[in-house]
């Protein structure tokens, strides 16, 4: 069910019919905050582009895609509808669409710059422009996913509370996050992180917002060492120094050897091996 954000009533067909209240058009998107459409805190809209250019051919990318699919299909295999807060480019749910085509699919990102490339790769989906602070949906959704996004928002703890919410019951919430706070460089600045997550402040703030975890493990953990030494390297290194581009877009032997590694990473998570340590986290959770 959809909620109007000023009185909590139902909408009907993005309208309020008790006070008026109505979401704006932008763009052909349903724009629920579109105070922060066109920029903001929390992430530079200007990186869209280069993701949707580097994104595809990633290790990373695709290895948390890879993840992300797998964690769908083992906890929550029977899900009719999905929204995805932070889209973005599109990317996780293009792959997410291809595996379950039968779904229902939604996107949310704040930025209408990200959804301009989302509609080119998810013609069939719902995408709307959205604050995570404030969801306009009350027990919706089978799924939410929220992929590298809390890291970017100071409240990161009402967002969870708001997907909490928009779940139906008993409904799956997924996520990822950077991990461990002695992993900060000039690249998280850049980003606009907030934070990098400890595992146990992870968990925790799930489970205070309503959910049971059902899986909490560390991944990008094999390249561990490697993840370092880019880090402590780049650590004298000024955000104007930062050249994404070179960080994502790696020689192709490299990226290849990457991949691999992080695909015999996900077999290993597959069969229930949880890693302590890891660039990034995956949490699975139900609300309960």
């Amino acid at each position: 069910m959809m909620i109007c954000l000023k009185c909590a009533s139902p909408l009907a067909e993005s309208a309020c019919n008790r006070c008026g209240w109505t979401a704006e058009n932008i763009e052909g998107f349903e724009a629920f905050a579109p105070e922060y459409a066109q920029g903001g805190g929390g992430f530079e809209a200007s990186y869209f582009k280069q993701l949707a250019e580097l994104e595809g051919a990633n290790f990373w990318f695709q290895s948390r895609n890879d993840l992300i699919q797998w964690a769908l299909s083992k906890y929550h295999p029977d899900f009719r509808s999905l929204l995805e807060i932070g889209c973005g480019t599109g990317f996780v749910l293009s792959g997410v669409t291809e595996k379950y085509p039968e779904a229902e699919i939604f996107g949310s990102e704040i930025f209408i710059e990200g959804l301009r490339f989302a509609s080119q790769r998810l013609p069939n989906a719902r995408l709307m422009q959205m604050d995570a602070r404030a969801i306009p949906f009350a027990e919706e959704f089978d799924a939410i996913g929220a992929f590298d996004v809390l890291e970017h928002i100071e409240e990161d703890e009402t967002v969870l509370q708001e997907m909490h919410a928009a779940l139906k019951p008993k409904g799956t919430l997924l996520v990822t996050v950077p991990q461990h706070p002695w992993l900060w460089s000039p690249l998280d600045d850049y980003a606009h992180h907030c934070r990098r997550y400890t595992a146990s402040e992870l968990s925790r703030k799930v489970t205070a917002a309503g959910f049971t975890v059902l899986r909490d493990t560390s991944f990008v953990s094999l390249l561990l060492p490697a993840m370092l030494a880019s880090r402590l390297l780049s650590r004298n290194k000024s955000v104007d120094e930062i050249d994404v581009r070179s960080e994502m877009q790696l020689p192709s032997l490299l990226n290849s050897a990457f991949r691999w590694i992080l695909r015999a990473e996900s077999a290993l998570i597959r069969t229930g091996l949880d890693f302590p340590l890891g660039g990034s986290r995956l949490l699975v959770a139900r609300k309960t």
